[in-house]
C-alpha cells in the first residue's frame, strides 16, 4: 500500500504580514496531483489543519475544497486533529464525510478504532490519535499525573490491543500530532510542554509498522518506522532552511517500509542576513537573496536612519527587521529581549524569583511554578475547546 504522509497545514496562517492562503491552496493543488500521479492509496494527515480554533472562512472554503478533491479522486483519507484545531469544530459531520472516503479521526476515545483499508495482501488498519492534551484526557485514560507519555502510552495500549485482536498479518499505521524525542522544532511550533516536559520517546509507538507524525515543522526521520512530514510551507524564518517535502511510503506485504520525499512548491525562498546596514547593501554575496523574504538583523552599534526603507530598495521583500549591536553580553546596554532569548517561562520565573530575594528557587518551590504554568496552558486550552 502507498501512503502519502502530510501534516500541519495550518490553513489560514500568514507569514509574517503575507497571506499565504494562495500558497496554501498550490499546496493542496500541489497534494491531489502527487496523489493522481504516483498512485497514492492512501492520504495521512497528521493534525494542525487549521492554525486556530476559529479559523477565518476563507481557510474553511480551501479546506472543503481539498475534502472535495480528494474524494473525487476515490483514494481514502484519514486526518486527525492536531494542538491548534479545535477537534470538536473538526469532527462536526465525519460521520457523514466518512461515507465519501475521508475519515476524520478527532476523539480520543476512538484511538483503539481503526479505519481498516484493503490492499492485495490483506488489511491495514489506520489508528488517528488526535492531539492528546493532558490536562483534557487524563480521566478517558485514566492516568493519575498528567503528562504526554502518560497519554499517549494510554493511547497505544489501546491501539496494541485491538491489533492484536485482529488476524495475523494485519499491518498498522498510527497518525499521531506530539513532539518525539529526537525531533527538531522550529520557532512556529505552539509549546506544549506540560510538567517541564514536551516531548515523548519514540518507543511509545513500538509494534506497529509506521507512526505518521505531526507537530513539528521540519520533515525528519526519527526511527526508519516513525518519521515527521513537516509542514508543507515555511511559517518561521527559523524554518528558512528546511526542505518542505511529505512522506511518500511505501508498505509492503510483511509491514517493511521504504520512504521517499516528494518536494513541495516554493513560493518564495527565504534568506536570514545579518550585519551593519551598509554591509547588507553592498555584499554582492547577497544578490542571490535579492527576491526573498528577508529576516534582516543590524548589527550597527547606533540604529540607522530609515533602516526598513533603505533596505528594501536591495530587498523588496523584506519582512523582519531586528537589531543585535555587537557588545558583551555583561553589556548594561544589552536589551531585556536579547538576554531572555532562548529562555523558556520556567527559566525566566526562576531568574526572577532569584533576582528578587538573592537566591533562585528550591526543588519544592520549582514545582509550584511548573504547576502554575501548566495550569495556565491547560486552562487556556480549555477556553479554545469551549469557545
Amino acid at each position: 500500500m502507498r501512503l502519502l504522509h502530510t501534516s500541519d497545514w495550518h490553513l489560514g496562517r500568514a507569514f509574517h504580514r503575507v497571506n499565504m492562503l494562495g500558497a496554501q491552496a498550490g499546496f493542496i493543488g500541489h497534494l491531489v496531483t502527487t496523489v493522481r500521479e504516483r498512485g497514492v492509496d492512501a492520504v495521512v494527515v497528521s493534525g494542525d489543519v487549521y492554525d486556530r480554533a476559529v479559523p477565518p472562512l476563507a481557510a474553511v472554503e480551501l479546506f472543503d475544497d481539498a475534502l472535495h478533491r480528494l474524494a473525487d479522486l476515490g483514494v481514502p483519507t484519514v486526518m486527525i486533529s492536531g494542538n491548534h484545531d479545535s477537534a470538536r469544530r473538526l469532527g462536526v459531520g465525519a460521520g457523514l464525510i466518512g461515507r465519501a472516503g475521508i475519515h476524520l479521526r478527532t476523539d480520543p476515545s476512538a484511538c483503539g478504532t481503526p479505519v481498516v483499508l484493503k490492499d492485495d495482501f490483506g488489511d491495514v488498519a489506520f489508528y488517528g490519535l488526535p492531539y492528546l492534551e493532558p490536562a483534557l484526557v487524563k480521566d478517558e485514560f485514566g492516568v493519575e499525573k498528567p503528562g504526554h507519555e502518560a497519554v499517549l502510552a494510554a493511547a497505544m495500549d489501546r491501539v496494541r490491543a485491538d491489533l492484536a485482536s485482529r488476524a495475523h498479518g494485519t499491518r498498522s499505521v498510527v497518525l499521531a500530532h506530539a513532539f518525539v524525542t529526537g525531533g527538531e522544532a522550529s520557532d512556529s511550533e505552539r509549546d506544549i510542554t506540560v510538567g517541564g516536559v514536551a516531548a515523548v520517546p519514540a518507543g511509545v509507538f513500538d509494534g506497529v509498522d509506521y507512526a505518521a507524525l505531526g507537530h513539528l515543522h521540519g520533515c525528519q526521520t526519527i526511527t526508519e518506522r516513525v518519521r515527521y512530514s513537516g509542514s508543507p510551507l515555511p511559517y518561521s524564518f527559523s524554518e528558512a532552511d528546511h526542505r518542505k517535502s511529505m512522506w511518500l511510503v511505501d508498505l509492503d506485504a510483511g509491514g517493511a517500509i521504504t520512504a521517499e520525499r516528494v518536494d513541495c512548491p516554493v513560493p518564495r525562498a527565504l534568506a536570514r542576513i545579518r550585519g551593519t546596514l551598509a554591509e547588507l547593501l553592498a555584499d554582492p554575496g547577497l544578490a542571490r537573496h535579492e527576491e526573498a523574504w528577508i529576516e534582516a538583523t543590524l548589527t550597527d552599534a547606533v540604529r540607522p536612519a530609515d533602516p526598513m526603507a533603505r533596505l528594501a530598495e536591495r530587498f523588496p521583500h523584506t519582512l523582519s527587521l531586528a537589531f543585535a549591536p555587537e557588545r558583551a553580553p555583561e553589556d548594561p546596554d544589552v536589551s531585556y529581549a536579547q538576554r531572555l532569548a532562548d529562555r523558556s517561562d520556567q527559566e525566566i520565573a526562576e531568574d526572577f524569583v532569584a533576582h528578587v530575594r538573592g537566591a533562585g528557587p528550591d526543588e519544592h518551590e520549582q514545582g509550584v511554578l511548573r504547576d502554575a504554568f501548566d495550569a495556565v496552558r491547560a486552562d487556556e486550552a480549555v477556553r479554545e475547546v469551549a469557545r
